[in-house]
């Protein structure tokens, strides 16, 4: 396996797919924002490391020396993960919250012993796969820990095995979504994961922050996927998932599904799968109200007939998104792009395409054809170096989602949508697409643009309280798919209630009684 791209510490991506904004885009937002450039700063540097040469040199039994860097790159590379905030962070400068060290071990014995060398020596311990998180998952509260020591799974990057009959596969958590695919190809099989982050995330990220994918009407979000995981902790190691369902207590794979690396460290993750595709096709449709495709989302859920990809854009989203918004409607009104997706075997995909095609067009949906779900597939993957490209002229861009019942679509998507106007100001954009459905709710993932302040931290710190506290209040999740992180903590303690952090605070005591794993994160 060729070694991996690494993404620079104040962009997203492979740095050399890093564009500038196309001179039509760049009009577009002259006007509705005004440019001011923002280059990225060079040399920028972490602290000095603070590890001692003693739990040093105990790091270094472990797995070698090559294996633990304290060098600066390496340091800054393992530093925070990639939300706007991550990023206005780093292109300021500020490496503070870099880890002391970065440490790769070779297989689940390496952390066994890391932990109890950690333990120890008292040093925090970050679990790092892709470097993804958009919530501040890989920021550990520093303050009553020697050091902070980053856990690389860059090395355990193996398919353990794979069970053809049963349709299972067993990874290693430190494949990326590409490598993961790449590998089960060979015998004929896809995980059918595809997350935004696909093509940095890893298959530890995807369990440990319960991820779903912008194909989980088809595939299914990825704790779905999950029928057993190893998870190693400091009270020792546990496997969970014997059967494809019992009745043997509680579920304890959810136990450390999303468990954000605060309970232990994945390092076996048993998937089902399915066999690869013969037919892709995607298609998109209009709709001439975002209410009206909601409401065509919701038939075809209850009625048992979701494709394989299905989102819907808001108007703001669709007009904005589409180079010719007047294609799919009328001059000056485009309506409400849906995109449906089908995968699977030429007849499969040919029956689900004609019966849902037959629903969509009696609930008065427009069949667009293939063009605007081909243009989907091509970019599906691209929003983050678009967010970037706007950072770079004083544009702030960020994301938030979260989801909720059928019955309360329409008050959550106005009480959000308002806390974000009302905060960013005058000039502000907020767009929204339902990105992935079930048959009572969806996920709700909002889009923002504004000018940037004088401090965009604070900008943006104030827009996010208010949209979170509209979606506690309105009875809705904190996240669909994001994970908690710090950045959600106060929400989360509010949507699971005082019991609920309790049994958290319990469990976390039992499994990591040193209280070593990613402390101030989740819990």
């Amino acid at each position: 396996m060729s070694p991996q791209i690494e993404m620079h510490p104040q962009r997203w991506g492979d740095p050399a797919a890093a564009t500038s904004l196309p001179e039509t885009a760049r009009g577009l937002i002259e006007l509705a924002f005004g440019i001011t450039e923002h280059p990225m700063l060079a040399g920028s540097t972490p602290p000095a490391p603070v590890i001692g040469a003693a739990a040093l040199a105990a790091l270094e039994g472990v797995v070698g020396v090559e294996h633990v860097l304290v060098d600066d790159a390496t340091r800054a590379l393992r530093t925070r993960g990639k939300s706007t905030t991550d990023l206005l962070k780093a292109r300021s400068g500020d490496l503070s919250d870099a880890p002391d060290v970065v440490v790769r071990p070779a297989d689940q014995a390496e952390i066994e012993a890391l932990l109890a060398v950690a333990a120890s020596h008292r040093l925090a311990v970050v679990p790092f796969g892709g470097g993804t998180s958009v919530t501040g998952g890989l920021v550990a509260a520093r303050a009553a820990y020697a050091a902070v020591v980053s856990l690389d799974l860059v090395r355990m990057k193996r398919l353990l095995g794979v069970d053809e009959e049963s349709m299972t596969a067993t990874l290693e958590p430190g494949l990326r979504g590409p490598e993961a695919e790449a590998l089960l190809a060979e015998h004929g099989m896809t995980l059918g994961h595809f997350p935004q982050s696909f093509e940095f995330a890893t298959v530890g990220g995807f369990a440990a922050t319960r991820s779903s994918g912008q194909s989980s009407a088809g595939y299914g979000r990825f704790d779905a996927l999950v029928v057993a995981l190893t998870v190693v902790t400091p009270s020792g190691t546990i496997t969970v998932g014997s059967a494809p369902a019992n009745a043997a207590g509680p579920d304890l794979r959810q136990v450390f599904l999303g468990s954000e690396g605060t309970l232990g460290v994945i390092t076996s993750v048993t998937v089902r799968v399915r066999r690869q595709p013969v037919v892709k096709e995607y298609v998109g449709w209009r709709w001439p109200s975002f209410a009206a495709g909601a409401d065509a989302m919701r038939t075809l859920a209850q009625e048992g007939l979701l494709p394989t990809v299905i989102r819907l854009s808001d108007e703001a989203e669709t007009a904005i998104n589409l180079a010719d918004p007047s294609s799919i409607g009328g001059a000056g009104d485009p309506g409400c792009l849906m995109i449906t997706g089908f995968e699977g075997t030429q007849s499969a995909v040919a029956a689900k395409r004609a019966a849902l095609t037959s629903l969509l067009t009696d609930l008065h949906g427009v069949d667009l054809g293939e063009e605007p779900g081909l243009s989907w597939v091509h970019g599906r993957f691209n929003a983050p170096y678009l967010r970037d490209s706007m950072l770079d002229v004083g544009v702030l861009v960020e994301t938030l989602e979260t989801a909720t019942f059928w019955s309360n679509r329409e008050r959550l998507y106005a009480d959000v949508k308002a806390a974000l106007e009302s905060t960013l100001g005058e000039g502000a954009i907020v767009l929204c697409h339902i990105s992935h459905v079930y048959e009572t709710g969806c996920s709700l993932y909002f889009t923002v643009a504004a000018k940037e302040a004088a401090d965009p931290l604070a900008q943006w710190a104030t827009a996010k309280t208010a949209a979170s506290d509209a979606m506690i209040a309105a009875g809705a999740t904190i996240t669909h798919h994001h994970a908690v992180g710090t950045d959600h903590k106060p929400w989360f303690e509010q949507e699971i209630g005082p019991v609920g952090v309790q049994v958290l605070r319990a469990i976390k005591a039992s499994l990591d009684p040193a209280g070593i794993l990613n402390p101030g994160v989740l819990i």
